[in-house]
């Protein structure tokens, strides 16, 4: 009987020693818990954070713009499907981390100057699609090289979007969506100048295959430059003339009217020695 209940004794002192060592490090634990807490990066409102992965999700959550408090380490951004209707100028500069950016099936119709400069040159994905984008620019997009989706948008056709079309990555696979809702006429069809109501020649049809088939929107921006030149040549030439014409007229003005007064003056009155002098030459 003694033995079991020495037995039981010994064990009990053993077990309080162990948990008096534990003691220390779970305050060590705690501690440490509560201090990343701290420094942690916070989650937006309505949005889903995994810092393991760095995804930020943000999709279907009602968004009208660009939520703040993104964490700095955020890898991918998901913020498709809300109602978000332009970028601002800066918006993602403080993401260097970046890599997946998803702004697809929102309201976005135009994009701020220099919107997507700052995107880190770790970005691989940027994806726009499904959107109400008319116009965009190379300023806008920067010197980003991330594979773009750019269809299901109603785009205006002209040079500055071809342009902008030839300086990004598209990706393959959805090139052909990006359809010209509406188009400036180039040089040869038809009138130089579009009826603001008309939607263009290629209304309706895939850009790359119009680029591909020879159309070049910036002829026409070429050919208005050079009516330009020549018309401001033009008018230039034409002042110049017309001060010439008025230059000379006023001067015969001034001729006339110093003749004129000329002689209006007396004559001078010739004296009997000069009248003398004159008839013995004769």
């Amino acid at each position: 009987m003694c033995a079991i209940w020495c037995e039981e004794r010994r064990g009990g002192r053993r077990r309080r020693r162990e948990a008096v060592a534990l003691h220390p490090w779970l305050r060590v634990t705690l501690l440490f818990s509560l201090l990343w807490g701290q420094v942690s990066p916070q989650c937006p409102d309505s949005c889903k954070c995994a810092p393991d992965t760095g995804t930020v999700d943000c999709s279907n959550a009602g968004l009208w713009e660009i939520p703040e408090g993104i964490p700095p380490g955020t890898v991918a951004l998901h913020l498709e499907r809300n109602h978000i209707r332009n970028i601002p100028e800066g918006a993602f500069g403080d993401l260097p981390h970046l890599r997946d950016l998803y702004l697809s099936h929102n309201r976005i119709d135009s994009l701020a100057s220099g919107a997507l400069r700052h995107l880190g040159p770790e970005l691989r994905l940027l994806d726009l699609s499904h959107n109400l984008l008319r116009q965009a620019s190379k300023e806008e997009f920067g010197s980003t090289q991330a594979k773009a989706r750019l269809y299901h948008n109603p785009w205006h056709c002209d040079c500055t979007l071809q342009e902008l079309m030839e300086s990004l990555n598209l990706e393959p696979e959805t090139v052909n969506g990006i359809i010209c809702e509406s188009s400036v006429r180039v040089v040869g069809e038809g009138s130089r100048w579009e009826d603001p109501g008309s939607h263009g020649d290629h209304a309706g049809q895939p850009l790359v295959k119009l680029l591909d088939s020879g159309v070049n929107f910036c002829s026409l921006q070429r050919k208005t430059t050079d009516v330009a030149m020549l018309v401001t040549m033009f008018v230039w030439f034409f002042m110049v003339i017309v001060y010439v014409v008025y230059y000379v007229r006023q001067n015969q003005a001034e001729a006339r009217r110093h003749l004129e007064y000329l002689k209006s003056l007396p004559s001078p009155r010739k004296t009997p020695t000069e009248t003398d002098t004159l008839s013995t030459g004769f």
